[in-house]
C-alpha cells in the first residue's frame, strides 16, 4: 500500500530551561515533529481501440468514475480523437481499484478496453 511520506525532524533548545537555572546549568531539551507528506496521485487513462463501442466507454465512465453525461460525452470524445483519455486522479489505491472495476466491466461485455495507471 502506498501511503503520504512522513518526514521527521527534531528542534533542539539549549538553554537555561527555568529563570532558576544559572549559567552552566544547561539542559537540552528534544522536540519533534512529524510532518505528512500527501500521497502521490495517479492519473486514469483509458485507451482507444477499434472494437469497444462508445456507448460503453460512456457508461463506463458513469459507473466506475461517477461522471455526469455531458463529462462523460466530453472524454469519450478525448479518447476517441486523441487515443487517451484521463478519466479521474486519484491516490494509488482508489486508482487501482478503478481500473481492476473498469477491467472487469469490459471483460463481462466482451470489450477489450484498456486502461492504464500514471502517475501525475
Amino acid at each position: 500500500m502506498k501511503m503520504g511520506h512522513v518526514f521527521n525532524f527534531q528542534i533542539i533548545f539549549m538553554g537555561p530551561q527555568s529563570p532558576e537555572q544559572g549559567e552552566g546549568e544547561n539542559d537540552v531539551m528534544v522536540v519533534s515533529k512529524d510532518k505528512v507528506k500527501p500521497p502521490p496521485r495517479y492519473k486514469v487513462l483509458m485507451h482507444n481501440d477499434d472494437y469497444t463501442t462508445m456507448d460503453f466507454v460512456v457508461l463506463v465512465l458513469k459507473v466506475v468514475f461517477a461522471k455526469s453525461e455531458t463529462e462523460a460525452q466530453k472524454i469519450m470524445l478525448d479518447i476517441h480523437t486523441t487515443g487517451v483519455g484521463v478519466c479521474g486522479v486519484y491516490t494509488y489505491e482508489i486508482a487501482e481499484t478503478k481500473v481492476a472495476r473498469v477491467n472487469k466491466m469490459a471483460r463481462d461485455a466482451g470489450h477489450p478496453l484498456k486502461t492504464a495507471i500514471e502517475q501525475e
